[in-house]
């Protein structure tokens, strides 16, 4: 049996905007389209484990994505057959920021409002 593909979303503030396609379109081409490529394979075969997909928390993934030089992270939430992209930022360190995980928190349990 093949599995659906999951829609991929962005997250929307209440006023409109979205973080995580403003993140993506600051970033050079390149760095685009290898994120695009690694958010599609999660896309087409969720559910995905390591070395891509990491889970962070209850219903809080990440995709792990390996730049020239650098390693961006993407936050996400699957919510029936969606994939929402709740933030993205690259990575500094070798653990992930309490900051940009309680972004993404932050922005799950508001995702999760407008989904009831």
């Amino acid at each position: 049996m093949q599995s659906i593909p999951l829609a991929v979303h962005f997250f929307k503030t209440d006023s409109g905007t979205e973080p995580v396609r403003d993140w993506l379109r600051s970033l050079p081409d390149i760095e685009k389209k290898i994120i695009g490529e690694d958010i599609k394979t999660v896309q087409i075969g969720w559910p995905l484990g390591m070395p891509l997909v990491r889970k962070m928390d209850k219903g809080l993934w990440e995709v792990r994505v390996t730049l020239p030089g650098k390693i961006a992270r993407i936050l996400f939430t699957v919510c029936g057959e969606n994939m929402v992209l709740l933030h993205g930022f690259i990575k500094k360190s070798q653990t992930t920021p309490k900051v940009e995980l309680q972004t993404a928190l932050t922005r799950l349990k508001q995702q999760m409002g407008k989904a009831t």
